[in-house]
């Protein structure tokens, strides 16, 4: 049974590695990995390693290297379709149903990869002929010997209209298979279709999977109209969705005597060379265009933080921002986009053969962060001399966060250009709304004040209690209760849910999300899945707490106001008690005899009240 594109990366993208290896396996996190002892052989010291950014576990002990599917595979005797099966069934996926018309269309694929495979060997013969002299000329002086060219996959098509064609045709392929992969072109006018790349060096490109689904050529000659020219959309290749080198950056990244912390992304074909060369095989390229949605998940996949490698000239930092505000709406907790601005005119090509590889790994070595190419793009923009400048400045600032779908990560960047206003203008130029906000807050926050600092933040730990967990169960679950109680929903201390409260509210107030599953699917999108799936074995007590299935919409309303009614009620008697408590010990603390005298008898008449005896 063959499954469908991307779906194993799907698996992968929801089931964490130490979630199902730790089930067997004592693990210790250390950093940014997880540690214990091998399962594979006898050791006291620990140096099995899983580490989640990059999808693998790595023993020590016994070599053994591997993601998910092969430890299924490796641990319980598992078949790889098994494994998948299990995993998909982790993961909340349903198995692809066999499909006649899929196996046909997957084995038609395999037939098309294979012509293009032969392409590939066709342009790398090509390359040491007799008419490829200026080619080879070209890449000697880009500093490529023939060994790279090899490594590489970098060939030659002739300039020929017909050479590719002839060759593949005779090998068997039919015309039409060959203009759907892009290697031909059908004139429009219903002409002999002729090759598509001529007088070109040319690269290979691997959709994730590795499999050749594209080339990228660049003309040899001044007069071609475009330098570079790609693969057209085929049924192969979606530009969007590859990246240059990325399964061979992949590996690279996964090794872990590399210690990468993310890939590099890199202009084009032969920066991604030259860094490889450098002996930083992670790094990959877009296809002609700036990055994709789909791309960023496929960097992101890869683990770690991805450093976007650009020439520090205006066209450079003017893609960075691009980037940066593309990648805006994806971004969350460990998920984000770093930047390194070469010197204005130099790409890493030119760095490697001017200055050496120790200087492109020295270049690269502190980028910057997603938050300062923001910060940097808006403030030049205009100059902030008069109040009108500096109020459109910080407009544009909240409209940046305001794309920021994860709750926690756009507070503490609304925080963090916060401060930056500050310090630039003046502490008050910044924080008046915030302070606005804050003086509001505390006058309709029963909970706030310095005395319950410690109560508050001991209800920080990592699970929220059992009627902090029904509530928001509830507003998730029937939207139009997130909606008629917003403002008693935003006041609800909820711990560790604060931040999934933060985004029912967000999305309620962006979307129309009352129909059922709106709410839910939003949420799942802005990076909450994992937190709603463990507040599914709260489903049975939420709905007999809400008056069950067949309860009317009215009372459910009216259940969830009563039940948030006497969660904050307990919460209030919690802080009196815990106001009392610091009180007494400041008595204890002063040596006030009489105030001390007055507290002890204040406690003794609450526990006369509750034996039932009179003041």
């Amino acid at each position: 049974m063959s499954l469908p594109d991307g779906f194993i990366d799907e698996i992968k993208a929801r089931v964490r590695p130490s979630d199902i290896i730790g089930r067997s396996v004592a693990l210790k996190r250390q950093g940014r990995e997880f540690v214990g002892l091998s399962p594979f052989k006898k050791e006291r010291t620990p140096s099995f390693f899983v580490n989640d950014e990059k999808g693998f576990y790595h023993c020590f002990a016994s070599q053994k290297h591997g993601d998910v599917i092969s430890w299924l595979q490796e641990t319980q005797g598992l078949s790889f379709m098994e494994a998948v099966e299990a995993l998909a069934s982790e993961a909340g996926l349903d198995m692809p149903k066999p499909d006649p018309d899929s196996a046909r269309q997957e084995e038609r694929k395999k037939s098309l990869v294979e012509w293009m495979e032969a392409a590939q060997g066709f342009f790398r013969r090509k390359l040491s002929g007799s008419d490829a002299g200026e080619a080879r000329s070209y890449l000697q002086r880009r500093g490529l010997s023939g060994a790279d060219c090899e490594r590489f996959g970098i060939g030659y098509a002739p300039s020929s209209r017909r050479a590719l064609k002839d060759f593949l045709t005779a090998e068997g392929a039919r015309v039409e298979e060959l203009v759907e992969v892009g290697l031909l072109i059908a004139p429009d006018d219903g002409g002999e279709a002729y090759d598509r790349f001529r007088d070109r060096i040319m690269f290979p490109i691997h959709d994730p999977r590795g499999r050749l689904v594209a080339f990228g050529g660049r003309a040899l000659s001044k007069d071609a109209r475009a330098k570079y020219l790609n693969s057209p959309e085929t049924s192969l290749f979606h530009k969007g969705a590859c990246l240059y080198r990325f399964p061979e950056a992949r590996r690279f990244a996964s090794d872990p005597k590399v210690k990468a912390r993310g890939l590099i992304v890199a202009e084009g074909y032969m920066d991604v060379i030259a860094f490889a060369r450098a002996g930083l095989g992670h790094a990959v390229a877009p296809l002609g265009t700036a990055l994709t949605e789909d791309q960023l998940r496929l960097l992101w996949r890869a683990g770690g933080a991805p450093t976007v490698c650009l020439d520090g000239d205006s066209a450079g930092r003017r893609a960075a921002a691009t980037a940066a505000e593309r990648a805006l709406p994806l971004l969350e907790a460990g998920r984000t986009l770093r930047f390194v601005f070469l010197p204005e005119g130099q790409d890493p090509d030119d760095m490697l053969r001017d200055r050496g590889a120790q200087a492109l790994r020295e270049a690269i070595a502190e980028p910057r962060p997603l938050v300062d190419v923001l910060w940097d793009r808006e403030k030049s923009l205009e100059p902030l001399d008069d109040p009108d400048q500096r109020a459109g400045f910080r407009k544009r600032l909240r409209a940046l966060t305001g794309k920021i779908q994860d709750g926690d990560l756009k507070a503490e960047y609304i925080a963090e250009f916060d401060r930056r206003l500050s310090d630039l203008f003046g502490a008050g130029f910044a924080g008046r709304r915030t302070q606005r906000q804050s003086n509001w807050r505390r006058e309709k926050d029963p909970l706030a004040g310095p005395a319950t600092a410690s109560l508050k933040a001991s209800r920080q730990g990592p699970r929220a209690g059992a009627t902090a967990r029904i509530l928001l169960l509830a507003a998730i679950e029937w939207p139009s209760i997130a909606e008629g109680e917003a403002e008693t929903l935003a006041e609800l201390p909820l711990g560790p849910l604060d931040s999934l409260r933060d985004g029912v509210l967000d999305a309620c107030s962006s979307e129309d999300l009352v129909r059922a599953g709106g709410l839910r699917s939003a949420l799942v999108e802005r990076g909450f899945g994992e937190v709603l799936q463990r507040l599914e074995a709260d489903r049975g007590p939420m709905r007999a707490a809400m008056g069950g299935d067949q309860a009317a919409v009215d009372g459910r309303a009216e259940a969830w106001r009563a039940l948030a009614a006497s969660y904050m009620d307990k919460l209030t008697r919690e802080v009196r008690q815990a106001e009392e408590r610091e009180r007494l010990e400041g008595v204890f603390e002063d040596g006030d005899s009489d105030e001390f005298k007055k507290v002890v008898a204040a406690m003794r008449r609450g526990r006369v009240n509750k034996r039932g005896g009179a003041r």
